[in-house]
């Protein structure tokens, strides 16, 4: 039996946090994944404000205390004051994973002039990916459309559980080598 994938969703936004309107981050990260990933999974949800100290915990509290294996940020990632999501992922990391920001922003630029000032990293903190995404659910899906792929070979690289994803929404890219007899097309 495979290991059940286990997600962090984490939507930072202080007037959402606070009340002064939905949340759209988690809804849209949540439907994504529903119709995304073949393999099972769960998650973990969170919905913080933009203080540091506070991402910084939520995020190492859902990978070493949760077990999470992937955790998504939505929002925070702009170049104003209040954005501070990518200095507090940067600042629980083991590892900085460039290419991932590199291509959420050339993914972005397809669609908006303003995707030039994202500021997303993506990070691996001991067996977890965690990615920030920008906090638009339409940008959300456009820019997990165009990453995605490489997400389930980078979670088994660093020991996670192996990812299966509904080729019809997106399709996981291994070598080879990577994919495993049971999960091989015929």
């Amino acid at each position: 039996m495979r290991e059940e994938l286990l997600i962090g969703l984490v939507s930072i936004s202080d007037r959402a946090s606070s009340g002064v309107y939905e949340d759209a981050g988690i809804p849209a990260l949540r439907d994504w994944f529903g119709a995304a990933l073949a393999t099972p999974w769960h998650m973990e949800t969170k919905l913080i404000p933009d203080e540091q100290p506070v991402i910084e915990a939520t995020l190492k509290d859902l990978v070493d205390t949760r077990g999470c294996h992937l955790v998504l940020t939505t929002g925070g990632t702009g170049p104003a004051p209040r954005d501070v999501t990518p200095e507090a992922t940067l600042a629980v990391a083991t590892k900085v994973m460039p290419g991932f920001g590199e291509q959420m922003r050339a993914v972005s630029l397809k669609y908006v002039p303003t995707a030039i000032l994202s500021r997303q990293v993506a990070v691996i903190r001991g067996k977890a990916l965690i990615i920030n995404l920008p906090g638009q659910p339409k940008a959300i899906r456009e820019t997990l459309d165009g990453i995605f792929a490489a997400v389930p070979y980078c979670i088994d690289l660093i020991g996670g559980p192996y990812i299966e994803t509904n080729e019809a929404a997106v399709r996981a890219f291994r070598p080879k080598s990577a994919i495993r007899p049971a999960a091989a097309k015929t």
